[in-house]
């Protein structure tokens, strides 16, 4: 509601309540704002906050790492790669494609998600052939690394007006989802974030061991490309939409931590989508300069405030060895 409420345009809240029963306001224009603007915003922020948060989480079970993240494994460096790719690529391409009626903001969107499930198909497969959770992390970085030389090489040949359009997508931004794209963005998002209430028990026996959980019958291979999956499409989909939010997935499971003392998936797990979704709608607020007139900071100079006193944390409290206890 607050997120409905403010915003660079003064809106009564009567006249919100209004608008979102299907009544009559003082001015359309009000009603434009919060259907085609504020609602999308607050919605894709809640998903892509649950579904980062989500993620870090269970790619830091996973690794026994807290400082393992969505971006971790290369999945974000590869969607990058595919917007640098559709971005920076030609303006032959561009052409040929929009003789297709393909607008430049779904060539990013699927450019994005392309490149995210090309890397994760790469991690899949690697850790059908690994056995060791840190290997696998260490081939993720590296992968990761290999696409962020190849996007250098690319800012290097592009035009200026290029690079800058690159760099911008790279901030991040809630706001790129329209009414039109949500229900498919919804209907993205929402299954991959059911899916992962149900790796709870699974998650809770990893937690005591590959060893331990073995011995329930979990097979821990086939449990580790499952999370493979889920973490790679949310992570895909948030950044084929948003862009690379920073700091969201990597801190937000500690915050979950620390409020409610366990690390018992059970809980843990639904306290930290919701905090995801909170803590993402509170960093889009920030976005908003008071009295700027519409001008917005980049989503991603905010996440790092919220998240870096928070890993520092992490880090300085020694608590790494009984971490996941």
């Amino acid at each position: 509601m607050f997120s409905l409420i403010r915003g660079s345009v003064d809106i009564p809240l009567k006249s919100i309540i209004n608008i979102l029963s299907g009544n009559e306001t003082e001015k359309n224009s009000w009603t434009n704002i919060i259907w085609q603007t504020r609602l999308p915003q607050a919605v894709t922020a809640m998903l892509c906050g649950a579904a980062l948060a989500v993620c870090g989480l269970m790619l830091q079970t996973l690794f026994r790492n807290p400082l393992a993240g969505p971006s971790i494994l290369g999945i974000s460096d590869g969607a990058n790669l595919g917007v640098a790719l559709v971005m920076m690529g030609g303006a032959a391409v561009m052409g040929k494609l929009s003789m297709l009626n393909i607008t430049g903001n779904l060539l990013i969107i699927g450019g994005a998600f392309i490149g995210a499930s090309f890397v994760l198909a790469i991690i899949i497969w690697f850790s059908s052939k690994i056995k060791n959770a840190v290997m696998l992390l260490i081939i993720g970085m590296m992968v990761g690394y290999i696409a962020s030389s190849v996007i250098s090489i690319l800012n290097y040949y592009a035009s200026p007006d290029r690079v800058h359009a690159f760099v911008m997508w790279g901030m991040g931004d809630f706001s790129s989802v329209t009414l039109r794209q949500l229900p498919l963005f919804s209907a993205l998002m929402l299954p991959a974030l059911l899916f992962s209430v149900l790796l709870i028990k699974p998650l809770n026996a990893l937690l005591l061991g590959e060893q331990y959980a073995t011995n329930l019958g979990i097979k821990i291979k086939n449990l580790r490309i499952i999370i493979l999956i889920c973490t790679g499409l949310l992570t895909a989909v948030a950044t084929a939409y948003c862009g690379p939010i920073s700091f969201i997935g990597l801190a937000v499971p500690h915050v979950a931590r620390l409020m409610i003392k366990t690390s018992n998936f059970k809980r843990l797990l639904p306290v930290t989508l919701l905090t995801g979704a909170n803590i993402a709608l509170l960093c889009n607020q920030l976005t908003i300069l008071p009295g700027g007139n519409g001008i917005l900071l980049p989503l991603n100079a905010i996440t790092p405030l919220f998240g870096a006193p928070i890993i520092l944390y992490v880090i300085l409290s020694r608590r790494q060895q009984n971490y996941f206890e």
